[in-house]
């Protein structure tokens, strides 16, 4: 990781990559394809967003070939992500899996902070 003596939290992790939280900047780190890449929290969701509308059927169904990979470039990154069908099918599942834990954190801190409140 980039970050050095930062704590680093995995949020979720697949065979192609994993999510990290930097609780030093807070911010998102995408391990992707062999390379991190840093994300404001804005930023990550909007990049999920734009990676979730990508046509997949469109890129399967045209044989020409512009369609054969799809070129990414993150707001406020350095990197460029080239992506064919089954690289965005596989980002898709990991950037899915780690919104799903996020929002899945954030539902057990609320439940767990009214319960606290209730006990005081």
């Amino acid at each position: 990781m980039i970050c050095p003596a930062a704590s680093f939290e995995e949020i979720f992790q697949t065979a192609q990559g994993a999510v990290y939280q930097c609780s030093r900047k807070n911010c998102y780190w995408l391990d992707f394809q062999g390379e991190a890449t840093p994300f404001k929290v804005r930023d990550f969701f909007q990049f999920k967003k734009t990676i979730d509308s990508i046509d997949v059927e469109a890129m399967l169904n045209n044989s020409s070939r512009s369609f054969d990979f799809e070129i990414i470039m993150p707001f406020r990154s350095e990197r460029i992500f080239i992506l064919t069908v089954e690289d965005v099918l596989k980002l898709q599942e990991l950037l899915a899996g780690a919104k799903f834990m996020i929002e899945l954190n954030s539902e057990i801190k609320a439940c767990l902070q009214q319960k606290a409140v209730l006990a005081w």
